[in-house]
């Protein structure tokens, strides 16, 4: 398979929501434990990042109306999987069986827009001679 035969839908997802791997895995690990409240400290145990890096992924997450806060009574926000709408929760449950199927596909998609974004964001302090 290729990243020809991802749908065109979960490609213009990726392209436009999915900053990077550990974005997407962590809104999948949390759809995976929907009712289960998530804290920077248990995500980066799960994912093997940082509890600061975990903690802004959740931010992300919660922002882009994927999570919704959850208990907060403790040291660290925490937050449950709960999408703002049937869209974008169809759309990540197409994203998540894709991802499945086409790990390498999916995980390349992220990471050459990951790479081009950082490639314009370089170009633009490129030092041109004057003509």
């Amino acid at each position: 398979m290729s990243a020809a035969t991802i749908p065109d839908d979960v490609k213009r997802f990726i392209l436009v929501s999915v900053h990077s791997v550990p974005y997407l895995e962590a809104m999948l690990l949390l759809r995976g434990e929907a009712q289960a409240p998530w804290n920077g400290k248990r995500l980066s145990q799960r994912l093997y990042v940082s509890e600061k890096a975990a903690a802004a992924l959740l931010s992300q997450l919660h922002d882009a109306g994927v999570l919704v806060s959850a208990d907060n009574s403790h040291d660290q926000p925490a937050f449950c999987y709960k999408p703002g709408s049937v869209e974008l929760r169809e759309i990540i449950d197409k994203l998540a069986a894709t991802y499945a199927k086409q790990l390498v596909d999916v995980t390349n998609m992220i990471h050459s827009t990951t790479d081009k974004k950082a490639q314009a964001f370089a170009n633009a302090f490129v030092w041109r001679k004057e003509s």
